[in-house]
């Protein structure tokens, strides 16, 4: 017996069958990159609301242990108040701990910071080759850099009344998430229980273990994330205040807030602190600076974030580069920020369905469990019983994402 070739010619069909595979790929790529473009261009026209949702979820995931806790104690609309109240407590004590800080420190760190950039320019002067620089060349510099400054004054007080728009959309932003987070907090489950109502019943599992499974990559890497930068701002914060460096507690304040930007936040922080303690005690002590911070670094890296996230958050460091560039290039500094959680739960998504498509998980678990809230377990397999009591999703399913 004999079989005709598909791909070829004489079977009555020229193109081989190795084109028109790719030609199948090639489509379908173009149709998911289309879908995918559209989805960031229609994110970006109403950017100030995906930035209150993204912000409302962060705030839910840190908050929801301790509105958990409180709620043991107290009904849960209550329990949400105080835990949104003890949010803005220690938050509003921070900042106030830091703007006392630098307002106490300001004036030396000035005249030190000036001396420091006289030592400095004093070093580079020294070198060798094309670094050698005069003192006339420096006068030239800075007569330079104010004539540029009077010309373009109203050039920058444009940017500048473009900024003050700028932060109104940044509070419009920042109370639209307060308003979301506190449903969010109070009745979550409620909320998410209408949504899988209205959709069919043959797909409601399906959407419950996807939405598992990116609630708890969500969720276990923000509160991670926190953990680790308070963590590293408060070692960041001892280690100065033993160096001796002026302004440690903001200094530590922005290690802190660099952790939220992975790859490139630590380095910035660190070039910042360790310019103030050039400024402030000299080159030798910088040196110091810049390799403990570094040596934080390497702790949060291969200590910090294994123990404490474990396996809910893991992208190979090739993925976690590539995502921050490409996020730092699409939306600047916030896409840097959201680009991370976002692939993760992205991933963690496709993995659950994934892993439902190839027949891995229990259909008849997951349909006995298609009406709980996302990353709300049911105890022994049976479905959490549905009461009119609003309560959150918690986080303690056990859906890890892979690499």
């Amino acid at each position: 017996m004999t079989s005709q070739n598909p791909a070829d010619p004489a079977a009555g069909d020229p193109v081989p069958s190795w084109l028109r595979t790719g030609a199948g790929w090639s489509w379908r790529l173009i149709v998911l990159l289309a879908a995918v473009a559209t989805v960031f261009w229609l994110t970006w026209q109403v950017q100030l609301v995906f930035v209150a949702l993204f912000l409302a979820l962060v705030i839910t995931a840190v908050l929801n242990p301790v509105t958990d806790l409180y709620e043991r104690v107290m009904p849960r609309p209550l329990a949400t108040a105080l835990a949104i109240l003890t949010g803005v407590v220690v938050v509003g004590g921070l900042l106030t701990y830091v703007v006392a800080s630098v307002a106490g420190q300001w004036e030396r760190l000035a005249l030190q910071f000036s001396s420091g950039v006289d030592q400095l320019v004093a070093i580079v002067e020294s070198l060798p080759g094309p670094f050698e620089v005069d003192v006339g060349q420096r006068s030239q510099w800075l007569t330079d850099l104010s004539g540029w400054v009077r010309e373009n004054s109203e050039e920058l007080a444009a940017r500048a009344a473009e900024g003050a728009g700028s932060v109104v959309e940044a509070f419009a932003a920042l109370a639209l998430a307060i308003f979301l987070t506190v449903f969010f907090l109070a009745s979550g489950a409620t909320m998410w229980r209408w949504f899988l109502a209205q959709i069919p019943a043959a797909h409601r599992a399906s959407w419950r273990e996807a939405a598992g499974a990116g609630w708890y990559t969500f969720s276990g890497y923000t509160r991670g994330t926190v953990i680790v930068a308070i963590t590293n701002g408060i070692l960041a914060g001892i280690f100065l205040a033993i160096l001796g460096v002026p302004l440690s507690a903001p200094l530590a304040v922005l290690v802190f807030i660099g952790t939220f930007i992975p790859i490139i936040g630590a380095p910035l922080a660190m070039i910042i602190a360790a310019v103030v303690a050039l400024a402030a005690q000299g080159p030798l002590t910088a040196l110091f600076v810049i390799l403990g911070i570094a040596g934080i670094g390497q702790l949060e890296g291969h200590v910090l974030q294994p123990l404490i996230m474990g396996r809910q958050v893991s992208l190979h460091p090739v993925v976690v580069a590539l995502a921050v560039t490409t996020g730092t290039l699409v939306a600047g500094v916030l896409g840097a920020v959201v680009a991370v959680p976002l692939v993760a739960v992205a991933w963690a998504v496709f993995s659950a369905l994934r892993r439902r498509a190839s027949g891995d998980l229990d259909d008849d678990g997951d349909a006995a469990r298609a009406d709980t809230p996302p990353g709300e377990p049911a105890p022994g397999g049976q479905p959490a019983p549905v009461t009119d009591e609003p309560r959150p999703p918690s986080d303690t399913a056990r859906v890890h994402t892979d690499t």
